[in-house]
């Protein structure tokens, strides 16, 4: 089976979040299934260096005016067709936002021009390639089933929404400038309150939609989660459903983890308290006798950072440390490091993102705190489980599925993995910690949970194979229909 997908970051090229750790990983775990796939991205810098080696596909001429190359591009066992169109995605920043953090002026017409591309390719405009299905992610390429199904190509396709909070809402002004004939601006389509919603549009016209949990699934069709789409998503309940994701186990593998000066694994963990040293060492902070907190996470009110400055002294209390890695909220980063300053040697915050700092601290921290607000799946609880780093959680989306608290019944029958917490607030976060906290004081018993969430297993074998069958049942309809 051939696939294309078209997302608007993947790693290990270009990241923001797990979005891109998705999109990096699945097309791996899909191969197992001899499902072929080719990945669109956006021609960024990051990629254009080894990208502009490689002779060109294709030439696009006008795409909402733009001119595009067309290049294929082999990455770890991925193949990518990146869209070389240098006005759009050759500049300064990140993905989505300027320098400044100011989201680029121009992004509905940037991932516009990219869904149009991803359009044309299904529709059988590159030579010697068309794929059986087209798999779509989030609002940035939501508009591509929207633009297929105008060109009449009837394709199948997925959408998969990793956050249903970003949704591409833009003016209506920008509608004679995509190239899409009137009737998809109408209520059943992209129309939102007067405006365009990209991701609305790709629901309307999506064969199939995925999210990334059942639990999200279930919680985006109420107000509180819908975001404004559920009503739209209980009109699709017959083609709704929840994947939970999965991790790239040869990524994020302590046994061989390049960032980790100690490796271990499962049967032998002890070089985890020898990373742990390294790690405060990193940090500049002491030791103590309770455990090591950290955070790595989007520091914004959704993933619950604003209440972390609140309950940091609930970890010194019981001797613990902190470190904290991400960036946000100006606020949230402000408060989480004047929380720091005033507690020197015991809180360490480094505003920003990288990758090997993320996984020395998974390998070096004994718990990782998630109080997200919502969360559709979340994947760093799941590298906290590969490392043996116990997470905190709340009980919701994705956590509530991927983490057994550690209650008394969970611990006697040894199958507790981390610390759950509902409802969602500063004092239920509290509760958490002070409970981690308590059970490190045991042991053993921290042991056998560490050993206990290093034995779970989130591959994406059992994911992949859910996409699989979905993507063949919805092929195997489509050439009933003709």
């Amino acid at each position: 089976m051939r696939v294309l997908a078209a997302t608007s970051e993947i790693y290990p090229l270009i990241k923001t979040g797990g979005l891109a750790d998705v999109t990096g990983a699945l097309p791996k775990a899909l191969a197992g299934f001899d499902i072929e796939t080719h990945t669109l991205v956006p021609g960024y810098p990051a990629l254009l260096s080894a990208a502009r080696l490689c002779p060109p596909l294709m030439e696009f001429d006008n795409l909402l005016g733009e001119r595009a190359t067309l290049r294929h591009l082999l990455v770890e066992d991925l193949s990518l067709l990146v869209l070389d169109a240098p006005a759009l995605y050759d500049r300064g920043g990140g993905p989505y936002v300027d320098q400044d953090g100011n989201d680029h002026p121009d992004n509905w017409k940037r991932f516009a021009v990219l869904s149009l591309a991803a359009a044309e390719i299904a529709a059988g405009v590159l030579p010697g390639w068309q794929p059986d299905l087209v798999h779509t992610h989030d609002w940035q390429t939501a508009l591509t089933s929207v633009y297929m199904r105008s060109m009449d190509c009837r394709l199948p396709v997925v959408l998969t929404i990793h956050n249903i909070a970003f949704q591409g809402q833009f003016s209506s002004a920008i509608l004679p400038e995509i190239g899409l004939p009137p009737d998809a601006y109408t209520p059943e389509c992209m129309e939102y309150y007067g405006d365009v919603s990209f991701l609305k549009g790709g629901l309307a016209t999506a064969d199939h939609i995925t999210v990334v949990s059942p639990t999200y699934a279930r919680e985006i069709l109420s107000r509180r989660f819908g975001m404004g789409l559920d009503g739209v998503l209980r009109s699709k309940l017959d083609r709704l459903q929840g994947i939970v994701n999965g991790i790239d186990t040869d990524v994020w593998d302590p046994a061989s983890d390049p960032a980790l000066p100690f490796p271990y694994d499962a049967r032998s963990p002890g070089n985890k308290k020898r990373n742990r040293e390294v790690l405060l060492d990193r940090f500049g902070l002491t030791d103590g006798k309770g455990p090591l907190f950290s955070v790595v996470s989007r520091l914004t009110w959704q993933k619950g950072m604003d209440m972390l400055a609140d309950v940091a002294d609930e970890i010194f209390a019981a001797d613990g440390r902190l470190i904290v890695l991400g960036q946000g909220d100006h606020d949230i980063e402000q408060a989480l490091t004047a929380t720091a300053s005033r507690h020197p040697g015991l809180m360490a915050v480094s505003i920003g993102y990288d990758e090997a700092t993320a996984h020395l601290i998974h390998g070096g921290s004994d718990a990782i705190i998630q109080p997200s607000r919502f969360e559709p799946c979340g994947l760093t609880q799941l590298y906290g489980l590969r490392y043996g780093c116990i997470p905190v959680v709340s009980r919701t989306g994705g956590l509530s599925e991927t983490i057994i608290d550690a209650n008394d019944a969970a611990v006697s029958a040894r199958v507790a993995t981390g610390f759950q917490f509902h409802p969602v607030h500063a004092d239920g976060l509290r509760h958490a910690i002070r409970r981690a906290c308590q059970a490190y004081r045991d042991k053993r018993k921290w042991t056998r949970m560490q050993s206990q969430a290093m034995r779970a297993d989130y591959s994406w074998d059992r994911s992949a194979s859910t996409y699989a069958a979905v993507y063949a049942a919805l092929v195997k309809a489509a050439a009933a229909d003709g």
